[in-house]
């Protein structure tokens, strides 16, 4: 994905203007209403305090959730509200809807500093579908639009796509400009060895990630439940794990193209098994040719975790997308917090993306000594793809 000239936020004039800001504050709740992990709101406030410091009018425009395209107070943005309102200390007012008399009411009364949070896009059909009456409709509401939502920017929808076409001044904020950024040094102009790591449960979901990643690494690591197609490729048996059997010859033809570019393709060579998918299972450690009928692997073993480790050593950048087991459940996590580690102590640039790897950062607490923590499961799947991200393409400029 090559990325063309962006205009950032601190390169527009916002003195006095209304400035329409699309951000993604679709955070988990809990039964109550209240958020239990702020950090994509945390994520967009230097854009925001940017924004008030500049004297500008601002409008902020999320998601939440999936409404299925109809009002749902169960999906309201008003918990986002009043965190926002306790996070900046200043008044954030949630409009009732996210188009409309109502709404262009509330805006034609803000002063500057105010700050005016839409109700859910979703609540309308028409933002999935990225209808240009509905872009339009929001692209009335300001003077400036900026784009800080990289968690949607794989997706093209009515408010980070067809609403751009209406603005003469238009770019992206900090959040945007930062994972672009650290996408330039880990894919674009990468300081090597350059090694990438892939996890998660199925080769299918990450397969045009691992083909184009073999054409720019220079090591790849594979864990978590997609290993097992691999290791069944080359011949193991690995009794009941989770095997993508269509996927076969694709995997061969992956080691394949990583053998001729000479790029080290490692799989793990032991694993934690268990007799079923539960917390309470019987479990042992055991190589991968060893794996007992019946069981299934569903963590990488104490050896691997060393191999991987070690081979992480001479590493200048680091890619990390993917747990290495079912990380959620105590008896499975060890190899997923033991990489968490490896990156930590490594003095390589670390990027790191996807909502589970996230979270283990985040339990071991050691975001701090991670480089960079992507905002963007989706978005950064489809940037390790090589995939152009429709809400970026938008904001592209030629001069």
């Amino acid at each position: 994905m090559a990325i063309k000239y962006i205009k950032y936020i601190d390169k527009i004039n916002l003195k006095g203007k209304r400035v329409l800001i699309r951000v993604d504050l679709n955070v988990p709740l809990d039964k109550n209403k209240n958020i239990t992990d702020g950090n994509r709101i945390q994520s967009v406030l230097p854009t925001i305090n940017y924004s008030i410091k500049q004297d500008a009018k601002i409008i902020l425009m999320s998601h939440l959730g999936r409404p299925k395209g109809k009002p749902d107070t169960e999906f309201s943005l008003l918990p986002v509200a009043k965190y926002l309102c306790e996070v900046l200390q200043k008044k954030v007012i949630l409009a009732p809807d996210c188009i409309g008399q109502e709404v262009e009411k509330l805006v034609s009364e803000m002063q500057p500093r105010d700050i005016l949070l839409l109700e859910n896009l979703r609540f309308h059909p028409e933002e999935e579908k990225n209808d240009r009456e509905f872009g339009r409709k929001l692209a009335n509401l300001a003077d400036v639009y900026i784009n800080d939502a990289f968690g949607t920017a794989h997706r093209a929808h009515a408010s980070n796509v067809a609403v751009v076409e209406f603005f003469k001044e238009f770019g992206g904020g900090f959040l945007m400009k930062n994972e672009i950024e650290y996408f330039r040094k880990a894919m674009v102009e990468p300081a090597r060895p350059l090694v990438a790591i892939m996890g998660g449960a199925k080769v299918s979901e990450k397969l045009d990630a691992l083909e184009n990643l073999i054409q720019k690494v220079d090591k790849i690591f594979i864990g978590g439940g997609m290993a097992y197609t691999f290791l069944k490729a080359l011949g193991y048996d690995v009794g009941k794990s989770l095997v993508e059997g269509d996927l076969i010859e694709t995997a061969k033809m992956i080691m394949a193209k990583a053998k001729e570019r000479k790029v080290a393709l490692l799989l793990p060579v032991d694993c934690v098994a268990a007799d079923q998918l539960d917390s309470r299972a019987s479990t042992k450690i055991t190589s991968i040719q060893e794996i007992p009928p019946g069981w299934m692997g569903l963590d990488i073993g104490p050896a691997t975790r060393v191999l991987f480790a070690e081979s992480l050593a001479e590493a200048k950048t680091i890619v990390w997308n993917g747990p290495m087991g079912v990380f959620e459940m105590e008896p499975f996590s060890k190899g997923t917090f033991a990489m968490v580690e490896a990156l930590a102590e490594s003095s390589a640039l670390t990027i790191v993306g996807g909502g589970d790897t996230d979270v283990a950062v985040h339990k071991l607490n050691a975001a701090d000594k991670i480089s960079y923590i992507s905002t963007g499961g989706g978005a950064f799947i489809e940037i390790l793809k090589g995939k152009p991200l429709p809400s970026i393409s938008v904001l592209e400029r030629t001069g």
